[in-house]
């Protein structure tokens, strides 16, 4: 309503926490797949500057990052849907 501070509302507060709250398992799963990834291209160009095999180890640790981020990420969402 026009004119009522935030703090005014009732509930206000404890309709974004909850809603937050519900949305968590699901930002989880999002970080872990982006995570995967991450980490799978990071460690196959690390290897790739150590055994001098460019870009070879870059594109095989994408790839298993993908694929593990992608497990985990339908996994997690499984596991929610059996939840519920």
């Amino acid at each position: 309503m026009a004119g009522r501070e935030p703090s005014d509302r009732p509930g206000e507060g404890e309709d974004a926490a909850s809603s937050y709250r519900k949305a968590q398992p699901y930002i989880d799963a999002s970080w872990q797949l982006a995570g995967s990834v991450a980490l799978g291209t990071l460690l196959g160009w690390w290897l790739d500057k150590k055994l001098g095999t460019n870009p070879w180890l870059v594109v095989t640790g994408s790839l298993f990052g993908i694929g593990a981020g992608f497990y985990a990420f339908f996994k997690a969402l499984t596991a929610l849907g059996k939840k519920k």
